[in-house]
């Protein structure tokens, strides 16, 4: 059988793992095995972090739609309650959108929660 040497493969094993660290810090861009080590524990935080974006935005569109709807004289959960009995079911994404690019819509929004709230 043929002698197999593996210097190619490594090498270019190290070189993808160097790409992946260009900016990081120190050793951490420029040597393998500390560039490896901040490799995985980068692409971890990313995997989380990806995560963690989606409860980061709605609580930016609560913080958006409860600042409008105290704008109009109801609460953040008032609101919510006068929607969810009036039957209407916009999402929060879609609410905070509204109250920041379409007000007069978002106000209407709110006339028809506080109906159903103060019944």
């Amino acid at each position: 059988m043929p002698r197999v040497k593996r210097g190619v493969t490594t090498h270019r094993r190290h070189k993808k793992v160097l790409a992946l660290t260009k900016g990081h810090r120190a050793t951490r861009h420029s040597l393998y095995r500390r560039a490896h080590e901040s490799m995985l524990k980068s692409l971890s935080y990313a995997y989380a972090h990806r995560r963690e974006r989606k409860g980061d935005m709605r609580r930016l569109w609560i913080l958006r739609v409860n600042a409008a709807s105290r704008a109009q004289g109801l609460t953040y959960s008032q609101f919510m309650d006068g929607l969810r009995k009036s039957g209407v079911e916009i999402d929060r994404k879609m609410l905070a959108d509204m109250a920041v690019r379409e007000p007069e819509s978002f106000a209407n929004l709110v006339t028809i929660a506080k109906g159903k709230v103060q019944d």
